[in-house]
């Protein structure tokens, strides 16, 4: 293994060819690595600015071979790569995030089972593996969620009785399943840091998330809420990093109900909450995750100026978006991610609004929102 820290000139190696994984080869190739994308779709987001591709599934082992081989250190850009080719990759090169830390995150209900043995709340939530569990259920109203494989709204749906419960399982082909109970909301927020090898953490201003069927519609930073609360989703956070010996980029999602903290989920790799950082911070979540692989020292991030984020979806693009009455506003900041098919509820982009307070940042991002026709 490579002896650290991985200073420029270095190869670095990303599983997953997806936006994140661009902004990571954007990140490292502004300092001078080098780098390689791992993914099974030609010209994908990443591998269009990469210095090489590799066009192959994340399972395949001559080609994980291959990546580990000329890597000197390997990250992955999403949480359902398989949890066995990080370890494979581990005995060839440095792997960061762990294939541990990452097996977690990927089953909701390891997930949920891990954050309750944090100590953190979380909301009421029952295993669905098998017919019996079934006839126990009382969480209604609540949300069934697939154990692995579900995102932005995806691998879920909404129970309010044992009928509804047993058909959305049904739907779901009986796969493992967490039902949750439902709560009622204050507010969404998430908090993305950065943790070292030797146990350092930076942290990110907390973000003020708002969905839309499932997909992340808005994020407002900082979070407009009180710095008490602010600073116990800091501590929650860094708990969760420090107990499962995390090294990498972090996001953890909470629910503010009746005031109270609720984690909802991780996710060990940067996060679409955290895009704003790309423009409204001395640091940007990408710039750390390239740290934190390379074994660099992690700056505390500063946000210079207000932010607001809004999603480009698929849908936006039918006509295109009015790009030209979207860039003439003052602080919008356009961010294209290189996708070729506009699908429904694709990310295409994003656009980033800065102000000197966050307040009127947010209002810009709402008009855009409009102009969009994603404001309901």
């Amino acid at each position: 293994m490579s002896k650290l820290p991985l200073l420029p000139r270095a190869t670095l190696g990303v599983l997953g060819g997806g936006q994140l994984g661009r902004y990571f080869v954007l990140a490292a190739r502004r300092l001078g690595y080098t780098t390689i994308v791992l993914d099974p779709q030609k010209d994908c987001p990443a591998g269009q600015v990469a210095d090489a591709q590799i066009i192959a599934d994340y399972a395949d082992e001559a080609a994980l071979r291959s990546l580990g081989g000329q890597c000197a250190a390997v990250t992955c850009e999403f949480e359902n790569v398989p949890a066995a080719s990080l370890r494979l990759l581990a005995t060839l090169c440095r792997v960061a995030p762990s294939a541990e830390a990452v097996s977690v995150a990927q089953d909701r209900i390891l997930e949920k089972k891990f954050l309750s043995e944090t100590g953190l709340k979380v909301a009421p939530y029952q295993v669905i593996e098998k017919l019996e569990d079934l006839a126990s259920a009382k969480l209604f109203p609540g949300i069934l969620k697939r154990a692995r494989y579900g995102y932005d709204g995806k691998g879920q749906a909404t129970v309010t009785n044992p009928g509804e419960l047993a058909a959305a399982w049904q739907d779901m082909q009986y796969a493992p399943c967490v039902l949750e109970a439902r709560l009622p909301l204050d507010k969404e927020i998430s908090v993305v840091l950065a943790r070292g090898d030797d146990g350092q953490v930076a942290l990110f201003p907390v973000a003020e998330n708002q969905h839309v069927k499932g997909i992340l519609d808005l994020t407002v930073a900082p979070a407009q809420i009180s710095a008490a609360l602010a600073s116990q989703a800091c501590e929650a956070a860094t708990r969760i990093a420090q107990r499962l010996d995390y090294v990498g980029v972090l996001a953890v999602e909470f629910f503010i109900s009746g005031g109270e903290l609720v984690v909802n989920e991780i996710a060990p790799r940067p996060h679409n909450s955290g895009h704003y950082t790309l423009d409204a911070c001395d640091t940007s979540q990408f710039d750390q995750q390239l740290r934190t692989l390379a074994g660099l020292r992690l700056p505390q991030p500063r946000q210079l100026a207000g932010a607001a984020m809004v999603n480009l979806l698929g849908h936006s693009w039918k006509p295109e978006p009015p790009w030209e009455t979207l860039l003439s506003q003052a602080g919008a900041k356009l961010h294209l991610y290189g996708k070729h098919e506009a699908r429904q509820g694709r990310k295409m982009g994003h656009i980033t609004f800065l102000d000197s307070s966050a307040k009127r940042a947010s209002e810009q991002a709402n008009a855009c929102r409009i102009l969009l026709g994603s404001d309901t």
